[in-house]
């Protein structure tokens, strides 16, 4: 006997190809006769509108050196869409740079991943390539992408090769920090400044060392989002080239298969990428990153954790900030699959990955191995803990954080008195003028610089040394606030204090000369003030939340969330997480 109910008749077949998301005009058939005709004018036949449709982001800019490659990517990724038999399409969208972003590009992140995902909705494609490098077109990228839904793969645009300065190896951007401090100390003078500053970036690509664009790059690896092998790559080589083409070809493979974001950006997929964030010595931007791309699909970070897994993943990666080598060096000794061999046992390896295969099985595809110094075995690592601690205290009652494998060890319990910035205008006022009132052993506090204050949680952490304790020889202090620093920068930096001084957390209540303790082996940072007197000074002195009358910045100060939700806006996080923050 035939069961005739609804189940058993046949399902509609979704559209595919240039059939995707039709423009409403009231007549289905006419939307489509319309958008051939249109293509057909750019000289397309009918026999390749037939074919799978593979999206390709165009994230090339005059204002972003990051991406100089990317023609030459795209044509590579097209390559390798029609040797699979698929037709590319490329678009742009938003490209950002960290160093042409004004007031930072954590700003405008937001809003590059709302054009992703609405561009990807928008246009008919089965599988999207994005192409991003630098440090927030990753992360805006995924986030984009994960709220689209469809089959994704993220490109990597590769890291610069570094430079030479009077035989010195040099690179960006971490060199550039520690020439601009000795510049700051009068080490160095103007003429050597300047000559180092022609070499500090030797070629287009991302920066050279660990910084937060190899670090997503790495971590998208780990997350099973690139082809193997597609974080080390220099922008400049042949092998990024043909990590481009591959990228193509699997980009349709996933189109055919279905294999949508939401199978590869798992639960297991953010355990490998929390592994190797630590492993690496990764930037403590990706910690926001991480949140948002997670928050996106329904899943968050739980920092407790991440601490957890920082006292049994030791850092094995020798790259500056916390070693002494760069990217190009990473990729000379295997990359990615020279490290994830030594992290196997702390892997979830069953996590799949755009290519199809498992992580585990990516690995054991790598072969063994072979002799190398920059990637460390368990038993001989740089740092013994993972490079990020997480803090907790009456300072940071929701987190704060410390990239502790490029602090310095003498200052990682330390209690000294604070020396208080209200914002970054009195930081550049002030920091140095040769009547501060501050000394090696203070703690330099800086107010005002987390998603709302700036706005956009600017990389300000990095709070330079005073220019008369420069001069003196100090190296390095203890720094507080509830703002990010470059994944290229290094020294005793508590960053992300939670919640952020502009919307009334403790640290906006700190004054100078308040007593400062930051203990990183109990995990705690903390002002030895008593509870009574912050809710005295918090009644004396109410904050007034930012606000903006119109425009994108209306929108950003209204919506943005804090570090610990990644900084998004709150109504691009999945609905199960909008509907439990409202319950909360």
């Amino acid at each position: 006997m035939t069961n005739k109910s609804d189940n058993s008749k046949p399902s509609k077949k979704a559209p595919t190809g240039m059939q995707r998301g039709l423009t409403s005009y009231g007549d289905q058939g006419f939307s489509l006769f319309l958008r051939k005709a249109f293509i057909k004018g750019a000289g397309y036949t009918d026999q390749a509108l037939d074919r799978p449709v593979i999206g390709i982001i165009n994230t090339g800019s005059a204002y972003n050196p990051c991406h100089g490659n990317m023609p030459q990517l795209i044509e590579a990724v097209k390559r390798g869409v029609m040797l699979a038999g698929g037709l590319p399409m490329d678009f742009p969208t938003i490209s950002i740079h960290e160093s042409f972003s004004s007031p930072t590009s954590m700003y405008l992140r937001n809003l590059m991943s709302m054009d992703t995902e609405e561009m990807i909705r928008a246009q008919p494609m089965d599988a999207v390539v994005l192409i991003g490098g630098c440090d927030k077109t990753v992360p805006a990228q995924l986030m984009g992408a994960a709220s689209a839904g469809l089959p994704a793969i993220q490109l990597i645009t590769g890291s610069m090769l570094t430079g030479s300065h009077r035989s010195e190896r040099v690179g960006a951007c971490t060199d550039c920090r520690r020439y601009w401090a000795k510049y700051r100390a009068s080490e160095i003078d103007e003429e050597e400044v300047a000559d180092v500053n022609n070499q500090l970036v030797a070629s287009v690509g991302t920066c050279s060392v660990m910084g937060t664009a190899s670090t997503m790059a790495c971590l998208s690896e780990a997350l099973g989002m690139t082809v193997a092998g597609g974080a080390s790559p220099p922008a400049v080589t042949a092998d990024r080239i043909r990590i481009a083409e591959q990228t193509g070809q699997r980009a349709v493979q996933m189109a055919i298969d279905g294999l949508t974001i939401d199978k590869v950006l798992t639960e297991d997929a953010f355990h490998n990428a929390m592994r190797v964030l630590l492993a690496i010595g990764g930037s403590t931007n990706a910690i926001v990153h991480l949140a948002a791309i997670a928050g996106r699909l329904g899943m968050t970070i739980d920092l407790a954790r991440l601490d957890q897994m920082g006292r049994e993943t030791p850092v094995l990666l020798d790259l500056k900030p916390s070693g002494q080598h760069y990217m190009e060096d990473f990729h000379a000794a295997g990359g990615m699959a020279t490290l994830l061999r030594q992290l196997k046992p702390l892997l979830k390896l069953d996590a799949l990955t755009v290519t199809g295969r498992t992580l585990g099985q990516e690995i054991e595809a790598a072969g063994p191995g072979f002799a190398q110094d920059v990637v460390r075995t368990v038993a001989n690592p740089i740092y013994p803990q993972g490079g990020i601690a997480v803090l907790q205290g009456n300072l940071a009652p929701g987190g704060a954080i410390i990239k502790q494998s490029a602090a310095d060890p003498r200052l990682m319990e330390h209690e000294g008195r604070a020396v208080v910035f209200e914002g970054i205008e009195d930081l550049v006022t002030r920091i140095d003028d040769e009547a501060l009132d501050v000394t090696a052993d203070d703690v330099l506090v800086l107010k005002n610089i987390g998603p709302l204050g700036a706005p956009g949680m600017p990389e300000a952490g990095y709070i330079p040394i005073p220019r008369k304790l420069a001069r003196a020889g100090v190296k390095d202090m203890v720094r507080i606030s509830d703002g990010r620093m470059s994944g290229t920068a290094f020294g005793t930096i508590v960053l992300h204090v939670t919640p952020e001084s502009a919307i009334g957390g403790p640290l906006a209540y700190i004054r100078s000369g308040d007593r400062v303790r930051l203990s990183v082996s109990r995990r705690e940072i903390s002002v030895l003030v008593s509870q009574e007197e912050l809710a005295r000074r918090a009644q004396e002195q109410p904050i007034v939340r930012p606000s903006a009358e119109r425009g994108y910045r209306k929108l950003f100060l209204e919506n943005v969330t804090q570090a610990d939700q990644g900084v998004d806006f709150e109504f691009l996080r999945s609905a199960s997480l909008q509907r439990a923050n409202k319950r909360s």
